[in-house]
């Protein structure tokens, strides 16, 4: 039997020495959160610091700390300013800038992820301020709300916030002393994960005064993308390459001006963040000034063509042809004439001879994308074509030089196909020379945001639909929706909505999912089973001696939510930890739930 690992949250550990884990000095009033707040907001709004702690979990014995499920570590502030030094020296400051800036947009997206999937029924003003008090949890800066406002009509955000005790001020200052620019990166790079991940469009963040430059605190704005100027600046320290499209993250402010736009398809921009998505755009760029054969692997959907086509782009032959192939559109009997052109009188019809795509891909790129549907014969032709550089014409008589980089894809498995005999060996040898995985969308959830927001702006334009925006409930549907379809599905999804949605109006979750998408929130819901019911936590069964009551009781889901709160808190002897635990959920949202049922 496995060993069963010990752990103990943050919250345990205050409430058994009977220490206190009170709220900010500086928690935010109503006042301070405009048209943000719904309702009134204090230290106790949920999730609060306590309700926070909850999933911060130590296990001392095995040497893990996790926040709710990803794992964590306590790092030294001076070991992270001396690899900031090395980093600054010896990439420079951009380089170095641009590296914090991202890791903290990663931290800032998978705590906003934490929020959503602990909290998905918490008030919007309650989920962001949730921000800044994990921000503070995690030992990085004291966060101070000036003012914050979110416009649900237009989609529109605008905060002010106080940074005290900024740890990257205190390493900064140590290593360069007081100088002329901002010096928060990683955590400039946090509030914009955060806050563009809760609300399903990029919110930009900007240090305006600094301890680093002599100031007595730091203060940030952060704004929607579309109200900044010149917010191309600051997507370069969130893109991690030249080639991500910039463009794509402000086309809000370019509507707006009224003026004609170029015609661009949807895919014709690479959006991301994620670090899987910059993970195979630093690959990209390390092959594209070579002529390296490559193969794109992944699932359906992840974007195969658009690298490959970025590929060619930023190679030294993107001036010359680009030619994509879909092997699996070409019967067989056609594909070695495609591929190699025809002799005229070869066959019957081959009245004038023609080119294959190899020749007119001569001194560019040819993409073979679905290149495991090949047969045996036309995977052994083309071998012989990548080995000798050489072609020759159906009913031809003549060998051809061509100069081509092959680029291949497939959402195959082709080392199982080889074990399968499916597809040669040395074919599989001879395309793997560079492979590049492309992770599907439901690992890469960090971009999800930023692909909602290119493609309903692009759709907008496009169709003439002038959609305000995503509701929260969309936001938290797609941000947890897993997506099988990856980026196409995603781009579909949005495309049906902005058609469905009223013009001027909010894009909610009815608009996006009425073509047979199975999709779940992460709430409590009721699972019948012949005459009796388990409450359940995004599919988890509950304890089996918790279960709802028999249904011809007729009792409302409330009625059901309460009966089996009070049975599970009665079977633990009122510990709500041991309660939680029983049903499969966290400690914070059991409490919170007990709470609305007067249970406790």
């Amino acid at each position: 039997m496995p060993k069963t690992i010990s752990r103990i949250s943050l919250a345990d550990v205050a409430r058994a020495t009977g220490s206190m884990l009170g709220a900010s000095q500086s928690e935010p009033d109503g006042k301070t959160l405009g048209g943000f707040v719904s309702g009134r907001l204090s230290g106790d709004a949920h999730p609060n610091l306590v309700d926070i702690s909850e999933c911060l979990y130590f296990s001392p014995g095995d040497g893990r700390i996790w926040l709710q499920d990803q794992r964590v570590v306590l790092l030294h502030a001076e070991a992270l300013g001396s690899m900031r030094r090395e980093m600054v020296d010896s990439l420079g400051i951009k380089q170095a800038r641009g590296l914090f800036t991202r890791a903290g947009y990663v931290s800032g997206a998978r705590d906003a992820q934490l929020v959503r999937k602990q909290w998905p029924d918490a008030d919007p003003s309650a989920a962001a301020i949730a921000g800044t008090r994990l921000h503070a949890l995690e030992g990085m800066v004291q966060v101070e709300v000036v003012h914050a406002a979110y416009d649900a009509n237009t989609g529109n955000y605008e905060g002010e916030f106080l940074w005290h005790n900024s740890s990257e001020d205190d390493e900064h200052i140590a290593a360069y002393g007081v100088g002329s620019s901002p010096a928060c990166w990683m955590q400039v790079g946090y509030a914009t994960g955060y806050v563009s991940t809760l609300f399903g469009r990029l919110i930009v963040f900007r240090e305006l005064e600094c301890r680093s430059m002599g100031d007595v605190h730091c203060r940030v704005v952060g704004k929607s993308a579309n109200q900044w100027d010149g917010v191309e600046e600051d997507m370069r320290y969130l893109n991690a390459h030249e080639f991500v499209d910039v463009a794509a993250y402000d086309r809000a402010g370019e509507e707006a001006a009224d003026l004609p736009l170029p015609a661009r398809g949807a895919g014709d921009a690479m959006v991301g963040a994620s670090s899987a998505f910059k993970a195979a755009c630093q690959q990209l760029s390390r092959v594209a000034r070579t002529s390296a054969t490559v193969l794109f692997t992944g699932e359906s959907g992840v974007g195969k063509e658009k690298f490959a086509s970025m590929l060619h782009q930023i190679s030294p032959r993107a001036k010359q042809p680009f030619i994509a192939v879909n092997c699996a559109a070409i019967p067989e009997t056609l594909i070695e004439s495609e591929l190699f052109g025809v002799e005229r009188g070869a066959f019957t019809g081959a009245s004038v001879s023609r080119p294959g795509r190899f020749e007119r891909a001569s001194g560019g790129t040819l993409f073979l994308d679905e290149i495991a549907t090949l047969s045996f014969v036309a995977q052994g032709k083309l071998l012989r074509a990548l080995q000798e550089g050489q072609i020759e014409r159906v009913g031809g008589t003549r060998s051809i030089a061509v100069d081509v980089r092959v680029v291949a894809a497939t959402n195959e498995a082709l080392r199982d196909a080889v074990r399968k005999g499916t597809f040669r060996e040395d074919l599989f040898y001879r395309l793997n020379v560079v492979p590049i995985h492309l992770p599907p969308l439901r690992e890469r959830r960090d971009d999800i945001p930023l692909l909602m927001n290119h493609f309903v702006h692009h759709y907008r334009r496009k169709h003439g639909c002038d959609v305000k925006g995503f509701t929260q409930a969309a936001v938290r549907h797609l941000v947890n929706y897993d997506f099988p379809g990856n980026i196409r599905e995603l781009q579909n999804l949005v495309e049906r909505a902005v058609i469905l949605a009223d013009i001027g109006g909010l894009i909610d979750v009815h608009h996006l999912f009425t073509g047979g998408e199975v999709h779940r929130a992460e709430v409590l819901t009721l699972q019948a089973a012949a005459d009796s019911g388990v409450l359940s936590l995004a599919g988890k069964p509950a304890a089996a001696a918790v279960q709802a009551p028999s249904a011809a009781r007729a009792l409302s889901l409330e009625q059901t939510e309460q009966s089996l709160l009070q049975k599970a808190i009665a079977a633990s002897g009122g510990n709500l930890s041991a309660a939680a635990r029983l049903l499969h959920t966290s400690r914070a949202k059991l409490a919170y739930r007990a709470r609305k049922h007067g249970l406790v």
